[in-house]
């Protein structure tokens, strides 16, 4: 297992490289260009960029997250062929500087949903959270101009700035269904595919988060099945899975180390965190430690371990604890903590293998 830590860059995050290469057992960061939109080509210069900043403190990029796929592409549309272009050129431009890994998603219009980024736990800390009620059976055009009259109602993702391209995108996913979703998804892995193979880049599908249909949008990556459907889509071993144990453990029916060992040669990269689900449908992150949340993370390095796992991982969201100010769910003290507990697991069942038990 080869641990990273995702950042979002010298000018974009508030935990600096020095303070990530100190975290033991870091060998490299989950990085993007998170300026660059989505659909474009990617800037050489501006990877090579952040191949010197990392190199400078021994970490590698060799895992990238995400190249964002543009929503003409999700939609289908006649103008998907020039963003796969862009794309494919993406990828050949990453093979060039050693990535081994690109993490993508394909939901409609939203990356993730959370209701609250700084929700209060009982401890003190805070972290991310989805109350279900407040967006089950909400028109989301209503909801759009509902919020453009009433600034002092946000969620994550409704900043005011992006209320105009939301109605316009909402309008434009009206009709299209899961199967079409489907299709979309397949004719852009028939195109890129070939391409990551050919530059020696695994493509890493990340769960849809939280894994149902918000807002009425299609969602298609939420399950066993619907992971067992997008490896045939190309079935090939650069075609993969980010396999997130927060974004699907939100559903209880989920079980993520079963998963690990059903499609263990198909996950080049592992999102490992943790969370509490209430009988609401509600849930809140958590620190990773198996006894804090519902998500049992402990069985789940343990998968991993059982199946000999040599890809990337990282700890994924984290709180916000101890007064750090941080991007939400991307404080440095609770993912170190978060990798400190799982290398712990890990270690601990190298000594158990060692003495055969």
């Amino acid at each position: 297992m080869k641990m990273t830590m995702r950042w979002f860059g010298e000018d974009n995050d508030r935990v600096p490289l020095e303070h990530i290469k100190q975290v033991p057992g870091v060998e490299g960061v989950v990085w993007s260009l998170h300026d660059v939109p989505a659909g474009d080509e990617w800037p050489m210069d501006k990877i090579l960029e952040v191949k010197e900043q990392a190199d400078r403190h021994g970490l590698n990029i060799d895992v990238v997250e995400s190249v964002n796929v543009h929503e003409d592409i999700k939609l289908g549309l006649p103008t998907r062929d020039q963003y796969i272009e862009n794309y494919i050129k993406t990828i050949k431009k990453l093979g060039k500087v050693g990535v081994k890994v690109i993490c993508y998603n394909f939901m409609p219009v939203f990356d993730w949903t959370r209701t609250d980024l700084f929700k209060e736990m009982e401890d003190g800390s805070t972290a991310l959270f989805f109350e279900n009620d407040k967006l089950k059976d909400i028109d989301p055009m209503e909801l759009v101009d509902t919020i453009s009259k009433n600034s002092a109602y946000t969620m994550p993702g409704w900043e005011p700035e992006r209320l105009a391209h939301l109605a316009n995108l909402f309008e434009k996913y009206k009709n299209v269904t899961e199967e079409d979703l489907w299709e979309n998804l397949q004719y852009f892995l028939e195109k890129v595919i070939p391409v990551a193979k050919e530059n020696d880049i695994k493509m890493g599908i990340h769960p849809d988060d939280p894994p149902w249909s918000v807002f009425g949008l299609p969602r298609i990556i939420t399950n066993k099945q619907s992971l067992e459907r997008f490896l045939k889509l190309v079935d090939d071993p650069y075609n993969g899975i980010t396999l997130c144990s927060g974004s699907l453990g939100a559903n209880p029916e989920n079980d993520v180390a079963e998963m690990v060992r059903e499609f263990a040669d198909r996950i080049p990269f592992a999102h490992i965190r943790n969370l509490k689900r209430y009988e609401t449908g509600d849930f809140i992150e958590t620190s990773h430690r198996t006894q804090d949340g519902s998500v049992d993370v402990y069985e789940i390095v343990k998968a991993y371990h059982e199946v000999g796992f040599t890809g990337y991982a990282r700890p994924d969201h984290g709180r916000h604890i101890w007064g750090e100010e941080c991007r939400p769910g991307y404080g440095l003290y609770d993912r170190a903590l978060g990798v400190m507990y799982l290398w712990g697991i890990w270690d601990s069942l190298e000594r158990l293998k060692e003495k055969g038990e």
